[in-house]
């Protein structure tokens, strides 16, 4: 036997479970790293979520007394002996008053259920009553506008393990977005579709308008806080959608073109939101076929020779890379 060829094969053995640990333990201190700036970023929102919070709530307090003034103000106004012209007048500063502070009432309740956390409480639900409840408490807006408003679903149950009340809320939101659009662009045919679809993995609920559309460049930009074409809009109201989908595990994708309106496509897994994959198991797989790579080369090596070195590892291994990617991403 070749005692010498035997001897640096076993060191070669030691080398790869060397390498083999020193990438777990990357693995296992980068990952700690990520878990520890997630841990002080969320405590940093929780900090200013808390404070703005706070913050928001106080503001709402005196806009409720100043809304219920502006009520009491034009009543006693409309009694007053002073001339209908007079009248007129102040009732349409008063009005302006309320209007004001109702839009930022408005925007605050926006900024609440942004900043706020999201705690889904999913349920096994038929998905065409959400779309059917939906359509019926948001006809008589459409009505107002002269917005024709179908919906287009299946005659079959459609399950789904979702927030019912958060999916309502998201599509609320696209159903205002896009009515808000026809309007403010003085669209001749108003049209607003809302379509159930089930694909192998995941439900998809469109909501299609006749609108202006929107830009290729903008796509991605309307789903930030505070960014909005409307004014006197609060900019949150996409932002809070593509959030709730987010936390069912889902996506939202928008189709648009100018002049033929925009098409946003809600997918939601049918399995409901994924929890936190548990990776404790693949852990232990690695750290046992780690213990028997090293448990076998220290047995060839002691059985060889008492001083067997480890050679130096090729320049191709030295500059090698052990990539991993973060779950999601």
């Amino acid at each position: 036997m070749d005692w010498g060829s035997f001897a640096i094969g076993a060191s070669a053995g030691c080398a790869t479970a060397l390498l083999a640990a020193a990438s777990l333990i990357t693995r296992r201190l980068v990952r700690l790293r990520l878990a520890e700036e997630r841990a002080r970023r969320q405590e940093r929102l929780a900090e200013l979520g808390a404070l703005t919070g706070g913050l928001a709530h106080e503001i709402k307090n005196p806009l409720s007394t100043i809304g219920l003034n502006v009520q009491l103000a034009s009543e006693a106004i409309h009694d007053s002996p002073l001339a209908e012209a007079d009248k007129l007048t102040l009732v349409r500063r008063v009005e302006t008053v309320g209007r004001e502070a109702s839009r930022l009432a408005n925007i605050l309740n926006d900024f609440l259920r942004f900043a706020g956390r999201v705690k889904l409480a999913p349920a096994e639900v038929d998905t065409r009553e959400i779309i059917e409840e939906l359509v019926d408490f948001y006809r008589p807006q459409c009505e107002l506008h002269r917005v024709i408003l179908r919906a287009d679903i299946p005659t079959t149950p459609v399950s789904a393990r979702v927030d019912p009340a958060l999916v309502k809320q998201a599509l609320l939101n696209l159903l205002i977005n896009a009515t808000q659009a026809m309007v403010a662009a003085d669209s001749p045919a108003r049209e607003l579709l809302v379509r159930l679809e089930v694909e192998p993995t995941a439900i998809c609920i469109h909501v299609t308008d006749t609108g202006p559309g929107i830009p290729a460049e903008k796509h991605a930009e309307i789903f930030r806080p505070y960014v909005t074409g409307r004014k006197g809009g609060s900019g949150l109201g996409l932002a809070v959608t593509r959030r709730i989908i987010e936390e069912h595990g889902g996506r939202i994708d928008i189709y648009s073109e100018l002049g033929k309106g925009s098409d946003f496509a809600v997918r939601l897994p049918i399995a409901g939101p994924s929890e936190t994959p548990n990776t404790g198991d693949d852990d232990d797989a690695r750290k046992t076929i780690l213990d028997r790579l090293f448990k076998r080369a220290e047995r060839t090596s002691l059985a060889i020779t008492p001083a067997l070195s480890v050679p130096s590892v090729s320049p191709a291994h030295s500059n090698q890379s052990f990539a991993f990617k973060r779950s999601g991403t």
